[in-house]
């Protein structure tokens, strides 16, 4: 497993001729990225997935390119999308060898940034791309390579690629732990290998997605109606009669919960508050620098300033972690709408007893680039050394900075920003999706097995699900090719020689009538003698008188 795990970090063989690609397009918000990928002929059990890999140039680094903005940008002019993409369409061809482009599938997917345009722009942009890529690039292309996906369906893809990456859907292997899945109205469960669930907090969104081995009670029919929408039911496998590779998986997205909108909307409330505050209690604070609001979920000493619709706020931080996470409580319930809601919002429930979750971006960087603590997740460590950071003064936490003390990829705003993002991490985990503070298998993380994972993977996998089937139907036409050749080795021996008889028999029975034919001519040729014998009289007797 680890040679193999090693093997995927070296240069692609683009001369194997054997091998195949496919390519996913993905349209971001801010930009968009092109992944190349790979993966050997399917190895013929039909409860196997394809093993697919991110491809590797010479040099061993990942195929991918982005460029900048979003495709959304051509929203105005549609006509440009497909120049929009050319230079990635460009860029993947000229790594994907000429001779495979027919047969190599181009995945076009718009997330976010289209999803905010109106359908009729959506559909402009991909009606374009539709029409004129297949008219410079070879690649195998159709409508249906081209869509804007769901947020649910990226949770989804994300899912799929962190567990495919980590082996869970490799069922024969059972070294690892195991779960028992009831799936639908099948009578006997299912067991096999426990998959894990993912945790994943950008700057503006906050999304969860984990597999659910029994549906549960359901209390509600606003919980039912919520579940439908919610939960996701697909078959990786090839066969849709096998059911080893169904998965029933809970993906939930919470826009405004991500760090830094997080962030916006508690300024956004201290403002309001202090400013009710000072007209109740006829105070200044928080109104000039001398007076300043003492925010608790800033380090000790920093001065910040908050400015919203014409009002300005002078902060100056105190560092209390405690009073900042009881000060986020209230942002975990969003707005009014239960939708927004991180504590209303329908969850699928979860084992915590036999389950496991990976936490990305902002619950990596809270946990990893101060104060260290990356990878395996323990809640009282990770509050120990929280409030500890959180009540040193600024000049300290800048001195330790430039002293390189914390990870590289540290700067000055997640200095500021650190005492707020892990008290906000630490009440969306334990408040919002009720993990226990006692949870042994949460694991923060930015790469697995040492390399970036993007949700591209998991959409190969699912777009590409059946062409096992191709490969297993010409496998079959081939051995049944080769046992027909085996069969008439066999047979036609028999043939050659019944032949060869055949013809034998029949020269025979010639010669055989060629000599009855021989012995009837002479034997006609003997009675005319005899008869002109008795016959003919000899020339000269007729003249004797």
């Amino acid at each position: 497993r680890y040679l193999a795990r090693a093997e995927e970090l070296t240069a692609t063989d683009t001369e194997d001729s054997a091998l195949n690609y496919g390519v996913v397009v993905d349209c971001g918000s801010s930009g968009s990225r092109v992944f190349v990928y790979f993966w050997p002929p399917h190895n013929g059990n039909p409860h196997d997935l394809l093993d697919i890999k991110q491809m590797r140039d010479r040099s061993s680094r990942p195929v991918v390119k982005k460029i900048k903005p979003g495709i959304s940008v051509t929203a105005a002019a549609p006509e440009q999308a497909t120049p929009y993409l050319r230079p990635l369409l460009r860029f993947a061809a000229a790594h994907v060898p000429a001779q495979k482009h027919k047969e190599t599938p181009l995945y076009i997917l718009c997330t976010a940034g289209m999803r905010l345009l109106p359908e009729r722009q959506q559909a402009a942009i991909l009606e374009d791309l539709v029409r004129n890529v297949p008219l410079e690039f070879d690649f195998l292309f159709s409508k249906s390579h081209a869509e804007v996906i769901s947020g649910k369906q990226e949770g989804v893809y994300a899912w799929i690629g962190i567990n495919f990456v980590l082996g869970r859907f490799d069922h024969e292997d059972e070294e690892d732990a195991m779960v028992t899945v009831a799936l639908g109205d099948q009578g006997k469960p299912l067991v096999r290998k426990r998959t894990v669930g993912i945790l994943d907090m950008g700057g503006a969104s906050l999304q969860i997605a984990y597999e659910v081995p029994d549906s549960g009670a359901i209390s509600s029919p606003q919980q039912e109606e919520a579940a439908k929408s919610l939960l996701a039911e697909f078959n990786l496998g090839c066969d849709v009669q096998h059911t080893g590779h169904v998965y029933r998986v809970y993906v939930n997205t919470f826009l405004g919960f991500g760090g830094n909108f997080a962030r916006q909307r508690y300024e956004e409330l201290v403002l309001n508050q202090t400013y009710v505050h000072n007209r109740l209690h006829s105070q200044q604070t928080g109104l000039s620098p001398k007076m300043p609001f003492l925010d608790p979920c800033l380090p000790v000493g920093l001065e910040d300033t908050v400015t919203r619709g014409g009002q300005t706020l002078y902060a100056r931080g105190r560092g209390d972690w405690q009073a900042c996470a009881k000060l986020l409580q209230p942002l975990l319930a969003g707005s009014n709408s239960s939708q927004d809601s991180l504590l209303g919002a329908y969850k699928a429930p979860i084992d915590f007893s036999n389950s496991e979750f990976y936490g990305f971006s902002e619950f990596f960087y809270c946990t990893e680039d101060v104060l260290r603590l990356g990878g395996q997740y323990s809640a009282p460590t990770f509050t120990s050394a929280a409030q500890e950071y959180c009540s040193q003064r600024w000049e300290v936490l800048t001195q330790r900075f430039r002293g390189g003390l914390y990870s590289a990829h540290a700067d000055l705003h997640r200095l500021k920003y650190q005492c707020f993002k892990s008290a906000w991490m630490y009440q969306v985990l334990h408040e919002g999706f009720q993990f226990p503070l006692d949870y042994p298998s949460l694991r923060t993380a930015q790469l697995v097995y040492d390399r970036e994972v993007q949700w591209t993977l998991g959409a190969i996998l699912y777009k590409t699900r059946f062409l096992p089937l191709r490969d297993l139907r010409q496998e079959s036409i081939r051995q049944g090719h080769a046992s027909w050749l085996r069969l008439s080795f066999v047979y036609n021996h028999y043939i050659f020689f019944a032949c060869i008889l055949v013809v034998a028999l029949a020269i025979v029975l010639y010669l055989l009538r060629l000599r009855r034919i021989h012995r009837r001519q002479l034997r006609v040729a003997q009675h005319s003698l005899l008869w002109l014998d008795k016959v003919v009289v000899p020339l000269g007797q007729g003249n004797v008188p």
